[in-house]
Formats: C-alpha cells, sequence, structure tokens
C-alpha cells in the first residue's frame, strides 16, 4: 500500500541509524516503564479520531511525540513481529507504545495517558533492523510477519486492561519480536496466576509493592524486653489471645503505631523484624537515635506486658530462593533484616555459602554479635567478617571483630566474597552508596543487588532532573482539619485539603516525600504503594485495580485517615 510518511523532527529525508541497546546488534527497547529509545509511530487516522473526541482542531503533526506519522496501519491490525520497509531502512514492531505523563503536557490534557492506551490507540515502536534513508511519501511495504498473530491493541489491552487470560498471555510470550519490557510483564502476570498471588497486575506492579497485606494493625502485647547494643533495644510482641501471626517473609518489617499522648496524632514507624520466621510471636530491633521521638517513647514508656498497634509483615526486599551464595551486608542497624534472612538459612540447614560481612563502631555498639556467631556456625558453608571502625582499647582482633576500618572493596577481596551470589543490603544512606557502587565496580549485575532503604524507596520521577533532594517535611500553610495522610516510612503526617491537592502523590510531593511515578493517571502503576490503613477513593478510576491492601497514589484521594507505606 502508499502511504504518507512525515518524520516529525526532519525536513524531506532523514537517515535511521540501527538501534543497538541491547549488545546482541538486534536492537531493543525499554521495559514497559522505562525511557523509550526507537522510532515511535502513530496513525493520521487515529490524529482524526481524538480532534473528534476531544473536539479540538489545532493538532500539528508531532502532536503526540511520535517520529512517523503515518497513514494507514491502525493498531487493530498491526502485529508485534511485523517487518516493513520503508525507503531503505528495515523496521519491525516491537510493542504498543508506553504512555507517561508528558504527552498530557504536549497535548495540555492531564487525562491524555489513561485515554490513549483505554482507547486501544497508543501507537506503536518501531525496532531499526536495517539503517536507511526514509523520507516523505516513501511506501510502507510489509516483508514479514511473526508466526503468532497478536495486534498492537491487543498487546496493549492485555497488560494494562483488567482481562489478563492466561491463554493469550502465553500466546504473547511466543512472539520473539516481543520487546524485554513487555515479555518480562506477562511473565510476571503468568506467574501471578500460577501461584494464586491476589489480585492486582503483577506485570505492572513495582518490586517495592509486592506481598501486599491487608490493611490495619492488630493489637500485640510485649513480651520481652532485651538490650543488644549501647543504642539498639529489641522488643517481642504476641498476640494476646494466643491466635497465630501471620508468617513473615525474612526481610520484612512491620509498622507501629505508637499514641504518644492522649488525643494527639499517632507516630507510625517501620521496624524490620529481626528475629527467626514464627506465627507465635514478631521481634524487632530498634535504635536509640538522640532525640528521636520513636525510639525514645519505646525506651522510655513502654514495657513488658503493654499492648501496641502492630500492622501485618510487609516488604520485598527478601531473601530469594536459589543455589547462588548470599552475601548479607549490613552496617549498624541495617543488621536487623539481613539477620532474619541468617536465621531463615540456618533453620533451613542451608548448603549455600553464606557471607555475613558487617561494620559497627566497636564492641559496646555491636548488636547480635554472640546470635550471629552461633547461626553462622550452624551452617555448613558460613563465614562471618566483622569490621570496627573506632574500636576500643578492650576490643579484641580475632575475638570481637576481624579487621579496623569499613567495609571495602579490598575486604571482599580478602574474605573472597564470589561475584556471582545475591547481595542484600541494609544500613546508612552513604554505607548503601558505597557498597552500591563497589559491587558495580566489581561487575556484580544489578538484579543481584537487593536494598533495603529503611526511610522509603529510590524516588522514580521521569523527565524530572536537577531537583533538589529534600528532606521529607510538612507542606508549606499544613492545614490542622481534614484526613490526615500519614507517609509512614518518611515519618511524615500532613492534613489533606481537597482544594490544595489532586491527588495523595500531590501531597507527597508537597511534602517532598521520595515517590515513583509517570502516567499520574492510573495507568502505570509505578506509583502503587501498600496501603497499611484507611480508605480512598479513586478519581479518575485507574484502568486496572491495584492489589489489595495496594494504593495508586498518583489517582487516589483519603476517604478517611490514610497511613501510606511510603
Amino acid at each position: 500500500m502508499r502511504t504518507a510518511i512525515w518524520k516529525a523532527s526532519v525536513r524531506g529525508r532523514c537517515r535511521v541509524g540501527r538501534l543497538n541497546l541491547d549488545g546482541d546488534g538486534q536492537g531493543d527497547l525499554a521495559g514497559h516503564g522505562g525511557e523509550q529509545r526507537a522510532v515511535f509511530v502513530y496513525q493520521i487516522e487515529s490524529y482524526r479520531y481524538w480532534q473528534e473526541q476531544l473536539k479540538r482542531t489545532d493538532f500539528v503533526h508531532g502532536q503526540f511525540g511520535e517520529n512517523f506519522t503515518i497513514e494507514g496501519l491502525p493498531d487493530d491490525a498491526v502485529c508485534i513481529g511485523d517487518r516493513y520497509q520503508i525507503g531503505s531502512a528495515l523496521f519491525e514492531v516491537t510493542q504498543p507504545r508506553v504512555t507517561c505523563y508528558r504527552v498530557g503536557i504536549r497535548m495540555n490534557e492531564p487525562r491524555m495517558p489513561a485515554l490513549l492506551t483505554s482507547s486501544g490507540r497508543p501507537g506503536f515502536y518501531f525496532r531499526v533492523l536495517q539503517e536507511g534513508e526514509v523520507g516523505v511519501g516513501d511506501e510502507i511495504v510489509k516483508v514479514g510477519e511473526a508466526n503468532e498473530r497478536m495486534t498492537v491493541a491487543e498487546i496493549n489491552a492485555l497488560l494494562y486492561l483488567p482481562d489478563h487470560a492466561r491463554v493469550r498471555l502465553e500466546r504473547a510470550l511466543r512472539i520473539d519480536a516481543l520487546s524485554p519490557g513487555w515479555r518480562s510483564s506477562f511473565e510476571a502476570l503468568v506467574q501471578s496466576k500460577t501461584t494464586g498471588a491476589g489480585r492486582g497486575n503483577a506485570g505492572l506492579a513495582p518490586a517495592v509493592a509486592a506481598h501486599p497485606v491487608a490493611p490495619g494493625f492488630r493489637p500485640l502485647v510485649v513480651t520481652a524486653i532485651a538490650q543488644e547494643s549501647a543504642d539498639v533495644l529489641s522488643l517481642t510482641m504476641q498476640s494476646p489471645d494466643s491466635q497465630p501471626l501471620q508468617k513473615a517473609l525474612p526481610g520484612q518489617y512491620v509498622v507501629l503505631r505508637l499514641q504518644r499522648t492522649v488525643g494527639g496524632p499517632p507516630l507510625f514507624r517501620s521496624y524490620s523484624l529481626s528475629g527467626p520466621a514464627s506465627t507465635q510471636g514478631y521481634r524487632i530491633s530498634v535504635k536509640i537515635e538522640p532525640n528521636g521521638p520513636a525510639g525514645s517513647y519505646l525506651r522510655e514508656h513502654v514495657r513488658v506486658d503493654d499492648v501496641l498497634d502492630v500492622s501485618s509483615p510487609r516488604g520485598s526486599f527478601i531473601l530469594q530462593p536459589g543455589e547462588l551464595p548470599v552475601v548479607l551486608l549490613s552496617a549498624g542497624i541495617g543488621a536487623t533484616p539481613v539477620l532474619a534472612m541468617l536465621h531463615a538459612l540456618a533453620a533451613a540447614r542451608s548448603t549455600r555459602e553464606v557471607f555475613w560481612l558487617h561494620g559497627a563502631r566497636d564492641r559496646q555498639h555491636h548488636p547480635f554479635a554472640a546470635e550471629v556467631h552461633r547461626l553462622v556456625l550452624a551452617l555448613t558453608h558460613g563465614r562471618s567478617h566483622v569490621c570496627y571502625s573506632r574500636p576500643a582499647s578492650r576490643d579484641k582482633m580475632g575475638e570481637d571483630f576481624d579487621a579496623t576500618g569499613h567495609l571495602s572493596r579490598s575486604v571482599f577481596d580478602d574474605v573472597g566474597v564470589p561475584r556471582e551470589a545475591d547481595f542484600y543490603l541494609c544500613g546508612p544512606t552513604r554505607f548503601m552508596a558505597e557498597m552500591k557502587e563497589t559491587l558495580a565496580n566489581l561487575g556484580v549485575e544489578p538484579g543481584r543487588i537487593h536494598l533495603e532503604i529503611f526511610n522509603g524507596s529510590e524516588p522514580r520521577t521521569p523527565g524530572v532532573v536537577g531537583a533538589v533532594t529534600r528532606a521529607p517535611h510538612l507542606p508549606k500553610d499544613s492545614a490542622n482539619t481534614g484526613p490526615l495522610v500519614s507517609f509512614a516510612r518518611s515519618g511524615i503526617a500532613a492534613h489533606w485539603e481537597a482544594s490544595n491537592y489532586q491527588s495523595i502523590l500531590e501531597l507527597a510531593e508537597a511534602c517532598d516525600v521520595p515517590v515513583r511515578w509517570s502516567c499520574r493517571t492510573g495507568v502505570c502503576h509505578n506509583c502503587e504503594s501498600g496501603l497499611i490503613s484507611g480508605l480512598v477513593t479513586y478519581q479518575p478510576d485507574p484502568l486496572d485495580p491495584p492489589a489489595q491492601g495496594n494504593v495508586l497514589i498518583c489517582c487516589s484521594r483519603p476517604q478517611d485517615d490514610v497511613v501510606i507505606d511510603i
């Protein structure tokens, strides 16, 4: 067929270079929510559709951000894997367009990401198989197609809309040309159907929103308090009615709701479970910071037989199954989640190589020393290496610690830490940054590096650059009425003002709480977070609801007091 073609930023003819993003010479695209680096194609017919739907006549070529504007090739006819010759270049269709908030800005219509996705007219991406020149008026000639025929519109709906039929997911996974990001999303959806893992969209939900649990708190009674070191206190809690607790995955945490004053706002804090997995009790270990309100309250006011409000265990920083060596890297109170992992490995009599690498100031500030020693000895291939940054005169090298200084690459070399291992990191911000850089320089695959960040997750704000990072704070001119929105991991609670904010995301941004987002209209699920307590309403409704126990903060508003796990 003869079609018109237009290059958004080039007049006349242009040269299309081969993409080589994945290192195998074929070229590819980023994941479903990542930066798209390929030729984006949109149809004149879709322009006409949106002119009618939005009642607008001001569109110009390139309005949707496309590289090629074409006549013909509608999304419900073009299939993933179709190959087209245009001019002297050869292209292959790899995935539907992934929309983000920027198309809303370009169109002056904030709902546009959701409208494009739900309409079945997202447009699609070309992978460049053979570089060449293209120009206005060049013919678009189909020269090949995939054995499994699924259209762009069908693939788009399969990921973003509620019906994720397994038979269709399996069909999609048989398409070799499907981009890796979409392939991994469909694999996650298939896996969720295999395991029966609840509602929600496993193909879109970020890792930090995995393992959702029902919102709410239950009262637990404190049965033991132990001083682990000069500044670390452990509390063991059990159900007062002897009902079993939800068994935590090794590495997870619970949220405490602390009512310090009668009638005052509650204080929320997240604490990793530091003991063995159990349905009988939870142990948390708290670092008592100078002037820290939560730690000081627990130390000074909480006693055995007191009752605390505790959430179910949550979090995605968990021990992964497998046979590779395990490296547990921690500093200070960061030992708590990896200690739970060490307990799990010892209880399972794991034959994996296990390395416990920990940094502390000195013996006085070294919690769990005897406990770790016992657990490491219980492992067939367990090793421990402890560094003291400022050992006291009474601290004995070879008995209390193994080296002076900090964990570093030289320590890894001395201990013989394998590069092919699963690494679990937790500790102060600077320690985490240094360890991540060290592991990257050692050539450790990013997917093998697992992080726990006590005060939230790493933000994801596509296209926003140069922003100054600020500590979370109350918003300017904070209100004293309205539903209280508490961001548990950031330690901030602010009242909701419907006149100032369109969503919980906007309130979080006003508080400089680290957040993740892309579409801002309930499509991409990058903002999916744990809903610890409370109820929300959606405006607009998300295309596919989040998992029960989670919330999409980009399009939700509090119905009453809520606690969000960010």
